[in-house]
């Protein structure tokens, strides 16, 4: 028999600035694993601020109320015996860190500041901290004066050292310095490290675990060793959906794995392993070599064994056994990430539900799917018998505890907290309409239909009288100003509405409260900028912002046979419409008509703009190997430039984009993802002339190839 220890990682569903809230998370989560017999638990990144505070950590406040917390842990019952690793903000010299704090009976052991910060995309950590920059060294720290009452300590070791018990070694790496080049994993399992810790505060995003799950279990394949990592799951104030799928894994290979999606409050991993498995691992020649020779991190003594004498004497307990990854496929992702974070709005903004303009096309259809989705997630942990959910269902319905009302079907609470609204105009088609109807009666939505020409036409008679001018279709005759101008003044209008609507339903259904108006946008319209600036589109939250109009019609596809809804068979073969023009013998309106490249083009302009930071030129020339089998030259250097163009001149919407569940590399959000300008020289005359003279020289070489053959 070895030497057994039983470890736990966490997914806390902090919130930004919810200190108490925070603070009965990370103690329930203490008392689970105590609970199960572990002896060592990590928790989440800044687990006591929530890690969504932004500017908020640039106020001594955020410090202050960080020590009271980490003092009420430090004298808890929970804590006594354990040895813990808790996240917070410390400030050290008038420096601000992003800290790991490691603490056990009452003691601080170390403070352990963040060395490599993440700095693109979603995060903007080098705003708020400084990273550690004096590896394997480290400072005294002087406490708070509340924190020497508790600890009886004046000083504490501040920096980039590591955990010695009675059995084992602990390290200690934060999110960002798994994914850059020289990981501290490595030099941490050279010098006999041999249990690693990650707290982190990662995103979902459409495919990204998969790059995660690799690069923890490599920290281990080759090194060996115990590989803890926690993270943050739900929305915590932002667009970002932090996807939990705490992970334990031992010489590469997955010993535990939580769910990635949950609209549970604390989930906690637990697993018992052998610490004579990564001595053996580590046993080969080449790597003695390296770990001989290796620097040495200063070794901080605390005072107790994570190893169990009765677990190494009792030959039932076994070592947990290696499971398989699991990951869950797109379709399951849009269904499960935007349904959580859903419903962490939906709760945390102490409203009565929500409204969505349902207009019978694909976008609004993913949008109702996904709040179906969310209402079948309440009723299966209302049916496990979650305490805190069965309180939020309560808030958010305006049922008292009185009532024992618990959802038990998803219908009935969708009945409860979900408003559709079908906003017909003369330009509207009885499809739509029907199938509007149709997916809210399968979802349990309460619908409303009504035809809004009566104030369209009030607004058009108010714009004739005021000018003299009378405005008109393209169809019976006008200029595409005209034409356009009488598309957005239905758009608008909708919006008004819309919020005319979210506010007095639940008044007229006599209930408290106001609903929050969903947007139902995809990234690929708004990376286009094909939608009316202020419009439907501009609502309080967005679910599908951020996802792609062909990854949403897969998403469809699933939820058709895995949520038992035939209605949305329809959804799928109806062409994409906005049904703003008149409808005629010879025309229907139709998006992709309109902004003259399809979607699927639209997702690829967007991959290779954001992802591949490529400006018009570059996107030209890689477009011409991708396309060359299905587009002339010519035709991709117009399609180019028209993107490029009509990108430019929309640009100013992204300005005001309803705030959307972050789910896709490629998102154009300018409010925090996309920092580019909105005010572009939308001819990009040099770009342009230099994609034309390409253009000629690659045709020409086509046409000499041509005459040799």
């Amino acid at each position: 028999m070895g030497h057994l220890i039983t470890v736990a990682t966490c997914s806390l569903n902090q919130w930004a600035l919810d200190f108490k809230g925070n603070l009965a998370r990370t103690l329930e989560s203490i008392r689970i694993a105590k609970e199960r017999g572990a002896t060592f638990r990590i928790g989440p990144e800044l687990e006591i601020t929530g890690y969504g505070c932004a500017d908020h950590f640039l106020e001594g406040d955020t410090y202050l109320h960080s020590w009271e917390v980490l003092g009420h842990i430090l004298t808890s019952k929970e804590a006594e015996g354990m040895l813990l690793d808790i996240g917070m903000p410390v400030m050290h010299k008038n420096v601000k860190y992003n800290c790991r704090v490691i603490i056990q009976d009452s003691k601080i052991l170390l403070i352990r500041p963040k060395m490599f910060m993440a700095n693109d995309g979603n995060y903007r950590e080098l705003r708020w901290f400084t990273p550690w920059s004096k590896q394997k060294t480290t400072e005294e720290y002087y406490l708070p004066r509340m924190i020497q009452k508790i600890t009886g300590q004046i000083t504490v070791p501040i920096g980039d050292a590591v955990i010695a018990t009675h059995d084992t070694c602990i390290g200690v790496e934060m999110c960002e310095e798994l994914f850059t080049p020289n990981s501290p994993h490595i030099g941490l399992s050279l010098d006999g490290v041999e249990i690693i810790t990650n707290s982190s505060g990662s995103h979902h995003e459409l495919r990204k675990l998969h790059t995660r799950m690799e690069l923890i279990k490599e920290a281990t394949l080759k090194s060996g060793g115990i590989y803890l990592y926690a993270n943050q799951q739900g929305c915590d104030g932002d667009r970002l959906y932090y996807d939990g799928c705490a992970l334990i894994v031992v010489n590469g290979a997955v010993v535990g794995q939580g769910s990635q999606f949950s609209i549970g409050d604390v989930e906690v991993v637990t697993a018992t392993i052998d610490l004579e498995d990564i001595r053996s691992l580590r046993s080969s020649c080449s790597r003695g070599i390296q770990a001989a020779s290796s620097a040495s991190y200063r070794r901080i003594q605390a005072n107790m064994a994570l190893s169990d004498g009765r677990l190494e004497d009792n030959p039932a307990i076994v070592p947990t056994v290696i499971r398989p990854v699991f990951y869950h496929t797109p379709e399951e992702e849009i269904s499960l990430g935007p349904a959580c974070w859903l419903w962490d709005y939906l709760r945390r903004s102490k409203t009565s539900g929500f409204f969505l303009p349902l207009s019978g096309g694909i976008d609004s259809c993913a949008t109702a799917t996904i709040v179906a989705s969310m209402c079948r997630l309440v009723v299966q942990s209302c049916a496990k018998g979650d305490k805190q959910t069965i309180a939020d269902a309560r808030q958010v319905t305006g049922e008292s505890a009185e009532t024992g009302y618990i959802p038990t079907d998803p219908q009935e609470f969708a009945g409860r907290i979900f408003h559709t609204c079908y906003m017909g105009t003369a330009n509207s088609s009885a499809d739509t309409r029907a199938r509007a109807k149709e997916l809210a009666e399968t979802i349990g939505s309460y619908h409303v239909d009504l035809n809004m020409d009566t104030v369209v036409a009030a607004m058009q008679a108010l714009f004739t009288l005021v000018t003299g001018k009378t405005p008109a279709f393209r169809a019976h005759g006008g200029s595409n100003v005209e034409n356009l101008a009488l598309q957005n003044i239905q758009a608008r209008l909708r919006m008004v509405i819309a919020y005319i609507f979210a506010q007095l339903l639940p008044w007229v259904r006599g209930r408290p409260g106001s609903l929050l108006v969903l947007g139902s946008a995809n990234v690929d319209e708004c990376l286009r900028g094909y939608f009316t600036k202020y419009d439907c589109s501009s609502a309080d939250i967005n679910p599908i912002g951020s996802i792609s109009k062909a990854d949403l019609r897969r998403f469809i596809a699933y939820a058709q046979l895995a949520f038992n809804m035939p209605v949305l068979e329809s959804f799928l073969h109806a062409t994409p419409t906005a049904e703003l023009e008149p409808i005629t013998e010879n025309y229907v309106q139709a998006d992709e008509v309109d902004m003259g490249m399809t979607y699927d083009e639209l997702t690829e302009f967007g991959r290779l703009r954001k992802v591949y930071k490529c400006g018009p030129y570059n996107m030209f020339t890689k477009l011409v190997h991708l396309w060359s089998d299905k587009l002339e030259v010519s035709e991709i250097a117009v399609k180019v430039k028209r993107f490029f163009f009509y990108y430019s001149i929309n640009r100013h919407k992204m300005t005001t984009l309803t705030p959307a569940y972050h789910a896709e590399s490629y998102s154009p959000d300018d409010n925090r993802f996309d920092l580019r300008p909105f005010l572009y020289n939308a001819s990009w005359s040099w770009q342009f002339e230099k994609i034309d003279r390409t253009v000629f020289v690659l045709e020409k070489e086509q046409e000499e190839l041509k005459r040799q053959k």
